[in-house]
């Protein structure tokens, strides 16, 4: 064989490729169409984060709390805070206005915000409120805060160790624990914390922010319909937006018709029809006739119970019966809410009604 020569080859280089020029494209945006997309992004936010106060001073109702808090912030002495009371009282809306007052809000990296009823495991409380509490601030002598909402959903265990994070890091950060059911805060931690309870809404703060969302959104209203949106969401001022944010969708106006329309509860009127037909018929009249009810007006059994509660309640009925009823009509709402029938519960109902009649004809007699 012959000898390997390197000269015998020639490999040819690959012809350079030609150069490419890159173009950067910058898309600039002008105050005009900043302003334009922010007015956008606002008219599509749901009412209840559109109103939502930014400001201590903002919030309606409740002044002596709001002024106790302010002055605890203005002092610089703010204590861990416990919110308690019926949802949609202003409890979320307080610890966000104190977030900003305090640090300039959850962008300033200051605050952490967790929902407990999403994280409520141990596992939250060692892995992210701890870490939170623990590292280093980003401003020395400022307060780090933690917004704990929806807290009765934690589980008793979170609760303990949260005892323990709270203390540790006293110093340096403050927490605001929410909830619904205060009974369902450990005492431990009730002791740790100065409590604050909201209470429902006045009716006069209410009418007064519904009437000025009215006007801001260009929705027409009655002062029925208004009456009627507080009377459905007892002192709710999240119901109130999202009622009338329905109402504004479907109908453009807030009137009595529009709001039961959009709810979908029964109104004052069907209710005493309905009570007409419990307390003067017999049992068959009364049951096609409840049926017919139910069918022509689409009302669900549990929102017909709830409105004769409160109905009943406003009826001259002897205290005995009365008591009677309500109690009856309790363990009607308990079995509906375990997964009972409607229709056996249904006959339940008519049968204590008939069972009270008899009883007020005793009386009568």
């Amino acid at each position: 064989m012959d000898d390997f020569n390197d000269d015998d080859f020639t490999f040819a280089r690959p012809a350079p490729k030609p150069a490419t020029t890159t173009t950067t494209t910058t898309t600039t945006t002008t105050p005009d169409e900043s302003a334009a997309s922010k007015k956008i992004t606002k008219q599509l936010m749901p009412w209840v984060e559109k109103y939502r106060p930014e400001r201590l001073s903002d919030v309606i109702s409740h002044a002596s709390i709001l002024s106790t808090i302010d002055k605890l912030i203005t002092t610089g002495g703010m204590p861990h805070l416990l919110l308690h009371g019926p949802p949609g009282t202003g409890k979320t809306s307080t610890a966000l206005a104190i977030s900003r007052q305090l640090n300039g809000g959850k962008e300033s990296g200051m605050v952490l915000e967790l929902n407990a009823s999403d994280e409520r495991g141990i596992d939250t409380v060692r892995d992210k409120i701890k870490a939170f509490a623990g590292s280093r601030a980003a401003l020395p002598g400022v307060m780090k805060l933690v917004i704990l909402d929806e807290a009765d959903s934690m589980t008793k265990v979170a609760q303990f160790a949260l005892r323990r994070v709270m203390e540790m890091y006293a110093k340096t950060t403050r927490f605001i624990i929410i909830a619904n059911y205060v009974n369902k805060i450990i005492s431990a931690l009730q002791s740790r914390c100065t409590c604050f309870r909201f209470g429902p809404l006045d009716h006069d703060s209410v009418y007064k922010h519904l009437e000025m969302v009215c006007n801001e959104e260009g929705l027409e209203f009655t002062a029925e319909g208004l009456e009627h949106v507080m009377l459905l969401s007892k002192g709710d001022m999240r119901m109130c937006l999202n009622i009338m944010q329905a109402c504004k969708a479907a109908y453009n106006i807030v009137d009595k018709p529009s709001v039961y329309l959009c709810t979908g509860a029964p109104e004052p009127e069907q209710i005493n029809k309905i009570i007409q037909l419990l307390l003067n018929q017999n049992y068959e009249t009364v049951l096609n006739g409840l049926i017919d009810v139910q069918i022509k007006h689409g009302l669900s059994l549990i929102d017909i119970i709830t409105s004769l509660h409160e109905q009943l309640l406003r009826m001259n009925l002897p205290d005995g019966i009365l008591s009677f009823v309500l109690i009856k009509l309790s363990e009607i709402e308990v079995a509906l809410t375990a997964g009972c029938g409607d229709r056996l519960q249904l006959l339940a109902l008519i049968g204590i009604f008939q069972i009270a009649k008899t009883m007020l004809q005793q009386q009568a007699e």
